[in-house]
């Protein structure tokens, strides 16, 4: 524990990414296999399942600490993370211990889940005695499953490739479904990660990849902001790209092997307990298939009476459901026949990576495409789905088609280069992936709450409540309802001059929020918007994020919840 609290110390106090890099390196060289397994596992995003309820934590550290509620309430509002602050309040430890990070999360920190308060307590207090300063930190972060570090996720893979002698790309698939919340990884888990490619038939082998449910890396697209114009000069022909619908849903793999069914999401989350009718899409499917495609809420064309222009994304099979559907599943533990049969779900196939296990990601897009599309057609189940390819004599047309997408449900377009490889993240060395999104819808908003950032911004106000006019200007009696979060979109020079009007303009605080007199206003944009009955305004908007802030606008003029409702899509008949 001692070593890898320090590792963290290092990480978090470098800015450089060599010298992150040659830290990494370090401790995966000298780690017994056991804690490396686990170092991997956290640093790479892994979490998991909450192992002490939040209140219970606060209140013994309160106690331990010897502190009234109040004066903890404002520690914590100053330091700005509830780790940290118990790190720094809790008094000396008593002990001293040798347990490592493997011995830690197997012996002391994992069989904390499920126990009774009062013997989660007592554990609890056992092992605050035991820790030095230097490692509460790490603890209380890995206890609260608020674990982040300033590395990325290439960051890791670059080290262990360093460390195995073993192509990056190569640990990169490894390493899909390696931080899944319900994993333990062990000493051969990570040993699987760096062993050599030519140990055939060890576990570290291809023959893992294909005896398991593991997806392949995922390919990301990059954005493409370009006028119709000039894209013929940037990126040529139309002819030359695959252009398809880009689906608003769960990017996913589904794998098919050794007579079993995986759905994994982009995330490295799998998820095929939420979708069982795609679980059981897989017994339609030969064995060593790997599909890359969307899962999106679907309304089946029996269903889909009078379908207007808000449907018909894929012609005589149906059309896509509003992401906030989907949603009404994927928040749900359980999930009942009526459910199941009122919001079906299907698999948008857009690409083909493995068959009868072979992996096809060096062909060429083109030729992957053609083989989904004959696996499509041979499974003919009502569940899969090929993403249509659109046509078009040139990029204005593609590109006055492309404004027909939020009528359709979808987000835009894809493009994909007709000899593309498929690749690992977002890469251009193999071929590339655009996405061709339509703008986001907008609206002036008002700030009306404000609360504390994370990690370096702990001490800034960066995540705002926003609010719409109930009713428009001029009527008596309007008022401002909240609608939307968000805290992206700002520049660093921006948040500190927002932060200082905020603090100038706080009305009353409520623990770590302010509520904040309605004097800024900004343009907030969004993917997408639904009716909610769990939201105040009535309506849900899907990521938002602050375009500008509108310093030339005053608050009188900010928009109302009709001017929102106006943006809702037509809804079928």
């Amino acid at each position: 524990m001692k070593r890898f609290a320090a590792l963290y110390q290092q990480l978090d106090a470098s800015t450089s990414t060599l010298a992150k890099q040659a830290a990494l390196r370090e401790y995966l060289q000298s780690a017994p296999p056991p804690d490396a397994a686990w170092a991997v596992y956290f640093l790479a995003g892994g979490k998991p399942r909450q192992l002490v309820p939040v209140r219970l934590l606060r209140e013994l550290a309160r106690e331990a600490a010897g502190l009234p509620e109040w004066l903890f309430d404002e520690c914590h509002q100053a330091v700005g993370d509830l780790a940290e602050t118990i790190a720094l309040l809790l008094p000396a430890p008593t002990q001293a211990h040798a347990l490592t990070l493997a011995e830690w999360m197997d012996t002391q920190l994992l069989p904390l889940r499920g126990l009774p308060p009062h013997e989660a307590a007592q554990r609890l207090r056992a092992q605050w005695a035991l820790l030095a300063p230097e490692e509460r930190l790490v603890y209380f972060k890995l206890i609260t499953g608020a674990f982040r570090v300033g590395v990325s996720k290439l960051q890791i893979t670059q080290a262990l490739a360093a460390v195995g002698g073993v192509d990056a790309k190569r640990i990169a698939q490894r390493l899909m479904g390696y931080t899944h919340i319900g994993a333990r990884p062990a000493a051969q888990d990570y040993q699987r990660l760096v062993r050599p490619d030519d140990e055939a038939g060890q576990p570290g082998s291809a023959a893992l990849q294909e005896a398991s449910g593991h997806p392949y890396p995922f390919f990301l697209a990059h954005p493409l902001q370009l006028p119709p114009a000039q894209m013929h000069e940037v990126l040529g022909s139309p002819d030359d790209w695959l252009v398809e619908w880009k689906w608003d849903g769960i990017r996913a793999q589904l794998v098919r092997r050794a007579g079993a069914t995986w759905l994994w999401s982009r995330g490295e989350e799998l998820v095929s307990e939420r979708f069982p009718e795609l679980q059981q899409l897989g017994d339609a499917l030969p064995d060593g298939t790997v599909i890359d495609g969307e899962i999106v809420a679907w309304q089946h064309p029996q269903t889909a009476q009078g379908s207007d222009s808000h449907g018909g994304a894929i012609p005589g099979a149906g059309r896509v459901r509003p992401f906030a559907e989907l949603q009404k599943r994927i928040g749900r533990r359980t999930l009942g026949a009526k459910l199941l049969r009122e919001l079906p779900v299907v698999l948008i196939a857009y690409d083909l990576l493995e068959e009868a296990g072979q992996d096809l990601r060096a062909l060429p897009q083109h030729e992957r495409r053609a083989r989904l599309q004959a696996l499509v057609d041979a499974a003919a189940h009502p569940a899969l789905l090929a993403s249509p390819l659109l046509q078009g004599a040139g990029w204005q047309d593609l590109a006055e088609r492309r404004e027909q997408a939020r009528a359709l449900g979808v987000e835009g377009m894809m493009l994909k280069g007709r000899h593309a490889h498929y690749g690992v993240g977002r890469t251009k060395d193999v071929g590339v992936w655009w996405k061709w999104k339509i703008d986001p819808l907008s609206v002036d908003a008002v700030l009306i709450y404000a609360q504390r950032g994370h990690g370096r911004r702990a001490s800034l106000y960066t995540d705002y409540t926003f609010a719409l006019w109930d009713r428009p200007e001029g009527e008596e009696g309007r008022a401002l309802v909240p609608f939307a979060k968000a805290y992206s979109g700002l520049t660093d020079a921006e948040i500190a001059q927002v932060d200082a009007l905020i603090r100038r303009n706080t009305v009353e605080s409520f623990g770590p929020v302010r509520s904040v007199r309605p004097v800024l206003v900004f343009e907030l944009g969004f993917e997408g918007i639904a009716r909610s009955g769990r939201h105040k305004s009535g309506i849900a908007v899907r990521f938002p994020r602050m375009l500008r802030w509108r310093q030339d606008k005053p608050v009188e003029e900010a928009d109302t919840l009709q001017t929102l409702a106006a943006l809702l899509p037509q809804e079928a008949p």
